[in-house]
């Protein structure tokens, strides 16, 4: 049962890196947990190359230096009955004030906490934050992750459009793809492939994770303790519990993740309210959304869904990255530019010449590359449009109305919930052939 428990508990951190240690906290009630339900496991992702062959790190494409610091970190929410999982990822670069330890108070990177007092204070610090009790902790490693991956039989992934990232060695064309263990840690490990950044690279690391559970549901290899068994038996090379990790919350966790199916995950970053807020020594940080992250760390506290809470994300507009009036629109329709002036772009009406007709089929959203990180905020208003880029074009977008999808929705400005908002881990999984 032991071995069962430990597999699920596993997967559970696959999206983050690798081989694993466990731990269960020793240090008794946390002054600042109340309220609790359901277990809390944080997930952590160390940066980290020590004892990393050179051709390993060629292989996995890990040569740079690393911090001994935390580059992914989870806090995964198991319900008290067992019938939801809410996945939280907190970006590494959040300025948060770290725990007591042997330095004097002060705050920094929460990725910083590992490496001023290890596993310890990366806990601590994490519970201070949140006010949430950590029950169990998971560490893991480069190495371990992508042999984990590839004991598991690969993994699943799948993009709209090619994926090239030099810092992590990502190569991917559009499509879905199964990957190995090497492949996949480029893929959760990519910063400069659209979306760029940490909320990016976290959401796909979610993506990993829901499809990895999923296919190990549905092939049987959780749904007893036998098969159970069979899948622990691949992971024995890059997992370890230390003995303070009891058998029976293992086994509760282990029957939770097997079970459960993609729509009874949640998945969430922590809502951000400034990026780029620079702090001395510790440079380009991110600040929480202070009443969206409040709300967030209570909804886990009382064991309630963090999906469709409208304390954690106040509006239903979509939303977009980029301030909509910081986007030039030319636009063929009177009544589109109408509505899309109203959602805040800066929008001047050109309407077509004389005696030429509406293009026949979607809308088209005509655009200079050098502009592509913008696109999305334009197309997110234009469910349906057609995105062309056209080398040479300018810095305007152009919006030609055709016959069809010519419906605008409401955008908003709200960067943190582009690719941070609580969805279902339905959501997140590949589209169905």
């Amino acid at each position: 049962m032991r071995s069962f428990a430990v597999t699920a508990v596993v997967v559970a951190a696959l999206a983050s890196g690798g081989s694993m240690w466990a731990t269960n906290s020793p240090r008794g009630p946390s002054p600042a947990a109340t309220n609790e339900n359901g277990t809390n496991v944080l997930l952590v992702g160390l940066d980290r190359r020590t004892g990393i062959s050179a051709e390993d790190k060629k292989r996995l494409h890990v040569g740079g230096q690393e911090c001994n610091c935390t580059d992914v970190m989870m806090v995964v929410h198991i319900a008290e009955n067992s019938q939801r999982m809410s996945v939280v990822s907190i970006p590494r670069d959040s300025y948060v004030e770290f725990a007591d330890h042997t330095h004097p108070r002060h705050s920094g990177k929460i990725n910083g906490a590992f490496a001023h007092g290890g596993g310890d204070l990366a806990v601590r610090t994490v519970e201070k934050a949140t006010g949430l009790r950590i029950d169990h902790y998971l560490e893991t490693d480069f190495t371990g992750f992508a042999d984990t991956v590839d004991r598991l039989g690969g993994a699943k992934v799948c993009t709209d459009t090619a994926l090239h990232d030099l810092g992590s060695g990502l190569k991917l064309a559009a499509g879905t793809h199964h990957l190995d263990g090497s492949r996949t840690l480029r893929y959760v490990r990519a910063r400069h492939v659209p979306p760029p950044g940490d909320l990016g690279r976290v959401r796909r690391q979610q993506r990993v994770l829901v499809e990895m559970l999923s296919r190990l549901r549905d092939e049987g290899a959780l749904e007893n303790p036998a098969a159970a068994a069979r899948t622990a038996h691949k992971l024995l090379k890059s997992v370890r519990t230390d003995a303070g990790t009891g058998a029976q919350d293992l086994v509760r966790l282990g029957w939770m993740l097997g079970r459960l199916k993609a729509q009874q995950t949640e998945f969430a970053t922590v809502p951000i309210s400034e990026f780029g807020h620079r702090v001395p020594q510790w440079g380009s940080t991110l600040l929480w959304d202070k009443a969206r992250s409040a709300a967030l760390w209570a909804a886990l506290r009382e064991d309630r869904p963090i999906t469709g809470d409208s304390r954690i994300r106040p509006s239903n507009d979509v939303p977009v990255e980029f301030a909509p009036a910081s986007l030039r629109l030319r636009v063929t329709d009177p009544e589109v530019a109408r509505a899309l002036r109203a959602n805040g772009y800066a929008v001047e009406f050109a309407p077509a010449l004389p005696g030429v007709p509406r293009p026949q089929g979607p809308t088209v959203i005509t655009y200079d590359p050098v502009i592509e990180r913008y696109a999305a905020t334009v197309a997110a208003a234009l469910p349906g449009a057609r995105l062309l880029p056209v080398a040479g074009h300018g810095q305007v977008f152009d919006v030609t109305v055709g016959t069809v999808a010519r419906t605008v929705v409401k955008v908003v400005h709200d960067r943190s919930s582009v690719e941070g908002a609580p969805v279902h881990g339905e959501r997140l999984r590949c589209p169905t052939p």
